[in-house]
């Protein structure tokens, strides 16, 4: 699989993808698309403002097989081709590579025609699926408060490790509620789970070994924090949004 030279000159011996068909005969099958964040970003801001790899291509001053390329795979353009290819799409190269990752989840803008979908209950546990992180809300000292956890699901359970006398502690003895969510900023498209119901502190020993081995990781924020809590729905809900003409 060749890389042509971003400026449209010497190939590299691999073949250009665009050159690639169902009648290849080159060694091994066509792989699907790898695409990276970089890729996913570059192909959504060439889809919003309305223009073919062509097109871009020729603004940036490359070859279109290696834009096909860079959109496609993980590629590591050089910073000159960046540069050109920023500007060719009308944005700048911190937003290509990812430079606003620091900032809050969603910072890009709503996409065109988005639609608010239900989630069913198979489809909120399937999101779900055995670990992850989520936001337990509880309350503190008489005020509401919102504290992230690494949660594990176990059976109908979902439960979370933390310190006795913590916020997240807080959620025992009350009904409590959990939300674990996706934000995909480069297609402006995501979805929420929330669960709810009572929680309570592990105290039985087989209860709390099988949250044990059941667990994917320890608490990210590190040790002393070895008291499960667990919640217990009696509601799980959720929503997604999706962007037509979306990947997924």
């Amino acid at each position: 699989m060749t890389t042509p030279d971003p400026a449209g000159g010497r190939r590299s011996q691999r073949r250009d993808v665009s050159t690639m068909t169902s009648h290849d005969t080159g060694p091994g099958p066509v792989q699907d698309p790898d695409y990276s964040d970089l890729g996913r970003r570059v192909a959504t801001r060439r889809r919003q403002l309305g223009l073919s790899r062509a097109e871009v291509a020729a603004r940036a001053a490359a070859a279109t097989g290696y834009l096909q390329y860079v959109e496609e795979h993980s590629a590591t353009p050089s910073i000159g081709f960046l540069l050109r290819l920023a500007d060719a799409l009308d944005t700048t190269v911190a937003e290509l590579i990812g430079g606003t990752a620091e900032l809050p989840p969603g910072f890009g803008q709503a996409g065109h025609h988005p639609e608010l979908l239900e989630l069913s209950t198979a489809e909120c546990r399937e999101r779900l699926s055995s670990h992850g992180v989520g936001r337990v809300a509880v309350t503190v000292e008489g005020a509401p408060a919102v504290f992230p956890v690494n949660y594990t699901v176990v059976g109908d359970l979902v439960g979370y490790r933390t310190a006795p006398g913590s916020g997240p502690a807080a959620a025992a003895g009350h009904e409590a509620a959990l939300e674990v969510d996706h934000i995909d900023s480069a297609f402006s498209q995501g979805w929420s789970v929330l669960v709810i119901g009572p929680a309570h502190v592990v105290t039985d020993l087989d209860e709390s070994r099988t949250l044990e081995e059941h667990a994917y990781t320890a608490p990210w924020v590190g040790g002393g924090r070895q008291q499960w809590i667990v919640i217990r729905p009696t509601r799980i809900t959720g929503r997604r949004i999706r962007v037509q003409a979306s990947p997924v």
